[in-house]
């Protein structure tokens, strides 16, 4: 018994010891070379900016950074989690509530490594697991371009954590979720595939949305970019299959994503967001990379399998032609810049149908996309129609033109 009970000790203390030397940070791996360390000059900085202002844009920084109605980069963005609130900081070069103060090397751990001036660690809401994965030029021209913007004085509001020790506990969730490397080239792959790779997992981090996560929250590497769910809504499978399942190749995937509406409909839900912010910026090449990597090893076929309507489709065709028809036209043509056509749309292929009533029973506010084009609001119908009936639109658009 003495002997179990001194076993038991030994294994508290190693326990306790180890615990103690992650949440020091003892195991932690930092990516970022001794070459921060030294400040650029004025001349290096200006000449980044243009660069910067593009990754910028390309990282969709501002998304996350902006309030609705704020400043660009002044933060303020609410971020509910199951134990507070955390906020989005303002990374305009204000020196007092922005990055005015942060070095070089402080921007490069920061976005990076995960942590903060001061060595404070940031959550993953911060999507420094994929930038972890961005060439050391790329963040210096990133933090070139917010530094030469204009500072705006807005102080970041504080989180409302229950505990104000929470943050040093991302040394385990590190330990656990962070990859111990960045970007690695596959020299087995042509160069246009390298980089789109880099765009999608780096600088996009379409990952971060559209890759399923596991109890701890961490990404699941073996179910990469498979569609996640994110709040309320189904983050599509953008593989190579299930992006030939909504009927892309590599040529209207790289227009969709710069358009933000194409023949297979519009982009909606968050993803109008990254649009506004970021890839309408995209230039051709790189969406052309992007677009053929995330399609390089697409099916020769893009026939989905009928898996049957679960409803009274017939039903469903009344309710449409009452409600529907009037914009989507009856044979699913649409209408341009009123309704997109649904024989060709991406939503209606989608394995789950829950975007779909989404959309059905919510409806879609107005939105403005590149180039002077726009889709007018479509109002929800959760309050006209009965569930039965809600339904029944689901099984016919499916069944008729999402081909399930």
């Amino acid at each position: 018994m003495k002997r179990m009970l001194i076993a038991f000790v030994v294994i508290c203390v190693i326990g306790i010891a180890g615990a103690l030397a992650i949440l020091s940070g003892a195991f932690e791996h930092s990516v970022v070379t001794s070459a921060v360390d030294q400040p650029l000059t004025s001349a290096e900085m200006a000449a980044l900016v243009p660069r910067g202002r593009y990754l910028t844009q390309a990282a969709d920084c501002a998304a996350c950074h902006t309030a609705p109605g704020g400043a660009p980069y002044a933060g303020g963005l609410a971020f509910p989690l199951p134990f507070g609130t955390l906020y989005a900081t303002n990374i305009s070069p204000d020196p007092q509530t922005g990055i005015g103060k942060w070095t070089r090397a402080d921007f490069q751990y920061a976005v990076r490594d995960g942590i903060g001036r001061g060595g404070v660690h940031l959550f993953p809401a911060m999507p420094y697991v994929s930038y972890r994965q961005l060439s050391e030029g790329d963040v210096d021209a990133i933090y070139a371009y917010l530094m030469a913007r204009q500072p705006i004085h807005q102080p970041t509001h504080t989180d409302s954590f229950p505990l104000p020790y929470i943050r040093q506990t991302m040394t385990f969730w590190n330990l656990i979720n962070l990859p111990d490397h960045g970007f690695v080239t596959n020299s087995a792959r042509t160069p246009a595939w390298n980089h789109g790779r880099y765009l999608v997992d780096a600088l996009g981090h379409c990952g971060e949305c559209h890759t399923p996560r596991d109890i701890t929250m961490g990404m699941i590497p073996s179910r990469y970019l498979q569609g996640a769910m994110v709040e309320t809504i189904d983050a599509p499978n953008i593989t190579a299959p299930g992006l030939a399942r909504l009927g892309f190749d590599p040529t209207a995937l790289a227009q969709f994503m710069r358009a933000g509406l194409g023949p297979q409909g519009v982009m909606t839900f968050s993803m109008y967001e990254v649009v506004e912010h970021s890839t309408r910026y995209l230039t051709s090449a790189d969406a052309t990379d992007m677009a053929s990597y995330l399609m390089a090893d697409a099916p020769a076929s893009t026939a989905v399998i009928m898996t049957g309507a679960t409803g009274d489709t017939a039903a469903g065709r009344t309710s449409y032609i009452a409600v529907c028809a009037g914009c989507h036209g009856v044979n699913g043509e649409g209408v341009p810049h009123v309704a997109p056509a649904m024989r060709t749309d991406a939503t209606v292929r989608l394995p789950s149908a829950h975007n779909l009533v989404l959309v059905l029973t919510q409806g879609l506010p107005e939105h403005d996309f590149p180039n002077g084009e726009y889709m007018q609001a479509m109002p929800g119908f959760g309050h006209l129609l009965t569930s039965q009936q809600i339904t029944g639109i689901a099984d016919y658009l499916c069944a008729t033109w999402g081909r399930q």
